[in-house]
């Protein structure tokens, strides 16, 4: 009987923003990849670096150990440059490991990214889990080069040094999607808590792929090539239970839109409120599909959902039209009202730093922030994806050419009118009022499970976040009757000491592995689903 080969998964150990504030998310695709692979009989390991917070030394005895035959990994824009140190070692741990990568900046950049790495022997393009069985079981029968032509959705370069890019693959339909087999028990559960809800783990569910909006600065439109492709309730169902045999409680939903389809909506909350099963939910979605189930947004609560983004980007109409977000402010602020009204966790976003951004703007959108009155609000740089179709229009004012910088954290863009450290003190201006009011709202909450869990994240954000390394610029001192409030919630001495320090500007010195570990979602999905 012939030894399997190893597959070897990785997440490249990059951190950055406020993602890892809240808890720990399963790398869902390359569970995805790791069923498909294991259906095809090679032997997979996933090794999770970015969760386990090691670095390139620790991976690379993690192939030592390993021994693989090949190698992937995914990545996205900001995550590139350490994706590409992670193949480096690989093959200089063992020139003979097959490489390959996948994601979002990979599949619309392969030029760059072989030219970037020569190291790299082939790219994945667009989904995964039917591309990558076929493509090894091809390698495995000797094919190379021309040979490879057939293969759908992959990428490399031939003897000349050519790119070559073969056709794409079709993108699986939901009955597909359905049937993907998944290798969740590869992953150690223990590395995936949730912190907000106490003793709790986190998994992930993705109830469709795709988006049909046209949002200027979205790379998850691109990458799924503007199709929505729902999958059925009864299949997130066996996804659920078989995640909560692994003690999982907590369910980030990784997709961009769950809710464009109601009534196929309606049904997966109709089915997990029938199942009785005590958990709960994160998820993002648009303002109009919350107006639209206004009727319907005590099923939202009673099945579970605790805690709902909503991308409002701008509180103006000029940026949302710029961003082509096909909504308006006062949607926004409604939306944000219906979620609070029936104790659900609102939280929003705002960029900040296009060109024609100005001082006297950025504080109109903070005002406008405050109106809105989200549980919480990120404050965000613009990131020029250089495959988005807003990179043309930013282009020109583009200062910064680190994709590591690229984390919606980072001003890479530098308006007409303000400097990039001017728009950097300005966005840390803005979540420190933002948050200083906050506090003040917080002792008035009459839902208890809706304050200590907005107080357990405010403390994380003050004590965890980037903030605390970049307000040491900034100057000014917490007023008496925020302190006040402080100690009115509860706020042990330690904790209020801290963010005494962060919300006056006094903290210097943080550790940077600290700064880059948090912003929430923000994409989130742009861990858990970039396939």
């Amino acid at each position: 009987m012939l030894k399997k080969k190893k597959v070897l998964l990785l997440t490249a150990p990059y951190h950055a923003g406020v993602v890892e504030v809240a808890g720990k998310w399963i790398p869902l695709y390359l569970v995805y990849v790791a069923g498909a692979l294991r259906e095809a009989g090679f032997d997979v390991i996933i090794y999770d670096a970015m969760t386990k917070d090691v670095g390139h030394a620790e991976i690379e005895k993690e192939v030592k150990r390993v021994k693989p035959d090949y190698v992937g990994i995914s990545s996205i824009t900001c995550s590139i440059p350490d994706a590409i140190e992670c193949i480096k070692r690989v093959r200089a741990v063992n020139s003979k490991i097959i490489t390959i990568m996948g994601g979002i900046h990979p599949t619309f950049m392969p030029e760059e990214v072989f030219n970037l790495c020569p190291e790299l022997d082939y790219i994945v393009r667009g989904e995964s889990e039917k591309t990558l069985p076929e493509f090894f079981k091809a390698l495995e029968e000797g094919k190379t080069g021309d040979e490879l032509k057939v293969i759908k959705g992959i990428a490399y370069k031939n003897t000349k040094g050519e790119t070559i890019r073969t056709p794409d693959r079709p993108l699986m339909t939901s009955e597909e999607l359905d049937k993907l087999p998944k290798a969740f028990d590869l992953l150690d559960w223990s590395e995936y808590p949730y912190y907000m809800v106490k003793d709790s783990i986190m998994g992930a569910l993705d109830t469709s792929r795709g988006c049909t909006k046209d949002c200027s600065f979205c790379s998850q439109r691109l990458f799924w090539q503007k199709t929505w492709r729902p999958r059925s309730p009864e299949s997130l169902m066996r996804d659920i239970e078989e995640q909560m045999k692994y003690g999982v409680t907590v369910f980030l939903l990784t997709d961009d839109y769950p809710t464009l389809d109601q009534q196929r909506w309606e049904s997966f909350l109709d089915l997990v409120i029938a199942s009785q099963y005590n958990i709960y939910f994160l998820m993002e979605t648009r303002a109009e599909d919350i107006i639209r189930d206004k009727d319907i947004l005590y099923k939202y609560r009673k099945a579970g959902i605790i805690h709902i983004y909503i991308g409002t980007e701008a509180t103006d109409e000029e940026k949302l039209k710029l961003y082509r977000k096909e909504m308006t402010p006062n949607e926004a602020h409604e939306a944000l009202a219906l979620c609070d009204k029936h104790g659900i966790i609102t939280e929003t976003s705002m960029i900040l730093g296009t060109p024609d951004e100005t001082k006297e703007s950025v504080k109109r959108t903070l005002e406008l922030a405050i109106d809105y009155n989200p549980d919480f609000c990120h404050f965000l740089a613009i990131a020029p994806w250089p495959y988005a179709d807003l990179y043309k229009e930013l282009e020109p004012h583009i200062q910064v050419k680190d994709y590591k910088k690229y984390n919606l954290i980072d001003p890479i863009v530098k308006p007409e009118n303000m400097t990039l450290e001017e728009v950097d003190t300005a966005i840390i201006e803005c979540y420190r009022v933002f948050y200083m009011n906050k506090f003040k709202q917080i002792k008035n909450l009459k839902d208890e499970f809706k304050r200590e869990y907005i107080i357990e994240a405010t403390k994380r954000i003050m004590q965890n976040s980037f903030i605390v390394n970049k307000l040491g610029s900034l100057e000014g001192a917490i007023p008496d009757e925020v302190k006040e409030e402080m100690k009115n919630i509860g706020m042990a001495d330690e904790d209020k000491n801290l963010t005494d320090e962060v919300l006056s500007g006094s903290k210097k010195g943080c550790p940077v592995s600290a700064v880059k570990r948090q912003i929430f979602k923000i994409k989130k999905k742009v861990y858990s689903k970039s396939a």
